[in-house]
């Protein structure tokens, strides 16, 4: 009994291009090691993105992507600005702390990747930096946040916080007091912007 092909779709090739990069590492990685785990041509995986440099742009979207989906969901909430400030910032640091602990390999992958796609990581930062702009003006509406400028203060909480999310502070995430450390901080900068 034989099975039908699979179609090869985006998504498909993005999963290969991610498992290829862990097990090659992204300066050995190419499109025709690819095409290669998927029994497909070069070709067809070009018939998707058009170069080597889109496809690597596509993993690292995809894998920033991923955070953004938790953190968007949280911003969504109905629950009050504060509760979902402190959440936003906590599912941040926790989603980065997780890539770094739980795939070594493939978080330094990525991190080479991320340099190499500033534009793709420039547009996750300003998605990010929204997102706070979004809890932080709910809580001026709400009376909880005193702040001249909601997208300033945004990009300044984002900015105060980069110790816990800047993947250049990766070795520091899991040394004792790093919890206690972001807790701290994240209640100072709270008690700032309160109302």
């Amino acid at each position: 009994m034989s099975s039908s092909p699979q179609i090869l779709t985006a998504e498909r090739i993005l999963e290969a291009t991610e498992d290829v990069l862990r097990r090659h590492g992204p300066a050995k990685a190419t499109v025709v090691d690819v095409a290669r785990a998927l029994g497909v041509s070069h070709g067809s995986v070009y018939r998707h993105f058009r170069t080597k440099t889109a496809l690597r742009e596509a993993v690292t979207k995809r894998w920033l992507d991923r955070t953004t989906a938790v953190l968007a969901a949280i911003v969504a909430q109905d629950r009050d600005p504060e509760t979902r400030l402190r959440d936003w910032l906590a599912a941040l640091f926790e989603a980065k702390r997780r890539k770094a602990g739980d795939d070594p390999e493939l978080f330094a992958t990525y991190s080479v990747l991320a340099g190499e796609s500033v534009e793709t990581v420039m547009e996750h930062l300003t998605e990010l930096t929204d997102h706070l702009t979004r809890v932080v003006q709910d809580g001026v509406d709400a009376g909880t946040f005193t702040v001249a400028d909601p997208a300033v203060t945004a990009r300044a909480l984002f900015q105060a916080t980069g110790r816990f999310h800047d993947p250049g502070y990766a070795g520091e995430w899991e040394k004792p007091g790093a919890e206690e450390e972001f807790t701290a901080l994240v209640d100072l900068l709270v008690r700032g912007i309160k109302a």
